[in-house]
């Protein structure tokens, strides 16, 4: 599979970012921490949120186990066929890591967030083993929930993904609480229809436009709005990026969600890799069939177009009449005719009315096919028909004109919906 697919090709999913009503947004230098009350627990369970990634700032950051297996990810140079990892280049000593040997207590990091520490991918596996089955994957700024701890793993889940994890490549604590403020995202969608988005955080403040239901957008915290735009605002709104400029939105009216990447197990990678197979297929198939039928065209136009050649000049003129002023009056359709003999007789032009319907560029009725199409089918009108012959006799209602187009746009004679000079 390919590794170095782009983040939104990741499995992701949505937190809920605080208490129903609260709006969540990071401030410069906060420990990432929800509102919520909830967020005081130190037991995690599942379903708690996000409150329960992003507190616990004040439990005790242990050391690595310097004992620990080394999985290095194997970096999914399994059934998969990834690259091998470099994350083995990072110093364990930089990092906030968890450990079973020191002594410490196995629930110290469990319920808080665990963010991985590489370039590429890591391994997830069904046991804390680096010869155990996989489970799936873990990528970079794939962030998870920590389940338990053993022997220099952890077991975590990151969406859909439930496996264990080497200690040496993953993130915890405080590093992964800035972590995750780097590399997620916080954003407001609309819960009803016809959402105002204001230019102010104000009721009375002028509309930039409204929003439909399921609408998201970017969240723009306290500080950006300090530095941009430098003002406060109350719980009451919330800011959202709106095409470059910042737009405020009731919050009684928006869900505040942390948007964060999580890992794939190894049937959802199985099962995109062959999405996109099948994706891939039905663009080469629809390409050949597309090739295969301009082919066609350009096959059925060449045809047409040796028809139109053989065909006499009165026929091929009354088919361009009939393409370029078909619906004109008649004086109109004579002076399209006296416009090709014109330029028959000029010097400027091919001496032949075949030769000035089909020079390059010059009608674009003939270039397209569509003249000879009408040839092949035989369907040309009487008056098209007689308005050639006419013009051919030398009869010219626009006298040497040699050129036409629609009205409006230049000065000339004007006939019906055509102006001749």
């Amino acid at each position: 599979m390919g590794w170095s697919r782009k983040c939104e090709k990741r499995g992701k999913h949505w937190l809920r970012a605080a208490a129903l009503g609260v709006v969540f947004l990071w401030t410069a230098g906060s420990s990432l921490q929800a509102e919520a009350e909830s967020s005081k627990s130190a037991h995690w369970h599942k379903g708690v949120g996000v409150e329960a990634w992003l507190t616990g700032a004040d439990k005790e950051q242990v050391s690595p186990n310097a004992a620990s297996q080394n999985d290095a990810a194997d970096a999914a140079t399994g059934a998969a066929g990834g690259q091998e990892t470099d994350a083995a280049s990072d110093s364990a000593d930089s990092k906030t890591k968890a450990s079973s040997g020191d002594g410490t207590k196995m629930d110290d990091l469990t319920g808080t967030i665990v963010m991985t520490s590489v370039r590429n991918v890591l391994n997830v596996r069904t046991e804390p083993d680096s010869e155990a089955e996989l489970a799936g994957y873990l990528y970079a700024d794939c962030g998870g929930t920590v389940l338990e701890q053993k022997d220099g793993w952890t077991k975590l889940e990151s969406g859909e993904l439930t496996g264990w994890a080497n200690n040496d490549y993953l993130l915890f604590g405080e590093e992964a609480r800035k972590e995750a403020k780097d590399a997620g995202r916080i954003v407001a969608t609309t819960k009803t229809g016809a959402l105002r988005i204001r230019k102010e955080p104000s009721a009375d403040a002028a509309i930039y436009d409204l929003l439909e239901e399921g609408a998201k957008y970017e969240v723009v915290d306290e500080e950006q709005i300090r530095f941009s735009e430098d003002q406060e605002i109350t719980a009451d709104w919330v800011a959202v990026n709106y095409g470059g400029k910042t737009g405020y939105v009731s919050s009684e009216y928006v869900q505040v969600d942390f948007e964060i990447d999580y890992g794939e197990t190894v049937e959802q990678v199985k099962a995109r890799e062959e999405a996109e197979t099948a994706r891939l297929q039905a663009e080469k198939e629809a390409a050949a069939q597309k090739q295969k039928q301009e082919k066609a065209a350009q096959a059925e136009r060449e045809a047409n177009k040796a028809a139109a050649l053989a065909a006499d000049d009165s026929v091929l003129l009354a088919a361009l009449i009939q393409c370029e002023a078909g619906e004109e009056p008649y004086e109109g359709q004579v002076a399209v005719g006296a416009v090709v003999m014109n330029r028959v007789r000029s010097g400027a032009y091919p001496n032949t009315v075949k030769g000035v319907i089909y020079a390059s560029g010059q009608f674009t009725p003939a270039g397209s096919g569509q003249v000879g199409r009408v040839v092949a089918s035989g369907k040309i009108k009487a008056s098209c028909l007689q308005a050639a012959q006419e013009a051919m006799a030398g009869s010219t209602p626009v006298g040497i004109a040699t050129h036409f187009r629609r009205a409006g746009s230049r000065e000339g004679i004007v006939i019906g919906h055509h102006v001749f000079w």
